[in-house]
């Protein structure tokens, strides 16, 4: 297994990301200009920021290269998980179903909070046990998670909603509490908490490794 994680410009999570990436397995950083993406076995949009987060968070780097190569790679089965600006990016790009709107107390929030796993049964879950509570943190201005309430509903129905945040823990307004959701297809996950910052001990918490050993178990492709 190898994973291959987006640096854009401006990233600032990417060698976090890439560091949790290799306690489970081979990894290396994939540059946004390059549609190449180096043989990897997943791929994984890192948290922090892109292009500055101009315009719209997410909404310049969607149109990177290297997002080309990932929309293909997604539409061949391939995983992807995209972590806060990265879910903002699959959002835009069309990778995901939903959008990420600004906090609903308008400010950037930094805190750790607990999630519960709602479908164990996707490639980024496959470790955890349905109900399972994960503490990871999350750091973000722009995560409200918002879809129309049809759209939620199918979501629920197709098992799409993966992570949520469990009562009392939503820090920002995400409709249902829903904190990651994959596509139709379950291969691309996006959540907002960062599981990079919680696979060591010395964080507080190792509930974020759950989603990389789930990713690493998986059948190189």
């Amino acid at each position: 297994m190898k994973f291959g994680v987006v640096r854009f410009p401006g990233s600032c999570d990417e060698h976090d990301a890439l560091l949790a990436c290799r306690r489970f397995a081979d990894a290396e950083l994939l540059w946004h200009g390059e549609r190449d993406l180096k043989g990897v076995d997943a791929v994984v949009i890192p948290g922090g920021f892109s292009y500055g987060d101009y315009l719209r968070v997410g909404a310049i780097a969607r149109f990177s290269p290297v997002m080309e190569a990932v929309g293909e790679w997604a539409a061949a089965g391939g995983p992807v998980l995209g972590i806060c600006n990265g879910f903002q990016v699959l959002c835009e790009a069309g990778l995901l179903p939903g959008a990420l709107l600004v906090n609903a107390e308008l400010r950037f929030l930094c805190r750790q909070v607990e999630v519960e796993v709602v479908n164990a049964e996707t490639p980024f879950t496959s470790t955890c046990d349905p109900g399972e509570r994960l503490s990871v943190p999350v750091k973000h201005t722009t995560g409200r998670y918002f879809a129309p309430e049809l759209e939620l509903d199918e979501l629920e129905r197709s098992g799409q909603v993966v992570l949520r945040y469990l009562p009392g823990q939503n820090p920002n307004d995400s409709r249902r509490d829903i904190a990651g959701v994959t596509n139709r297809a379950g291969n691309v996950l996006g959540l907002m908490p960062h599981p990079e910052h919680a696979v060591d001990a010395l964080t507080g918490s190792t509930d974020g490794a759950r989603i990389f050993e789930s990713l690493a178990s998986l059948s190189p492709a």
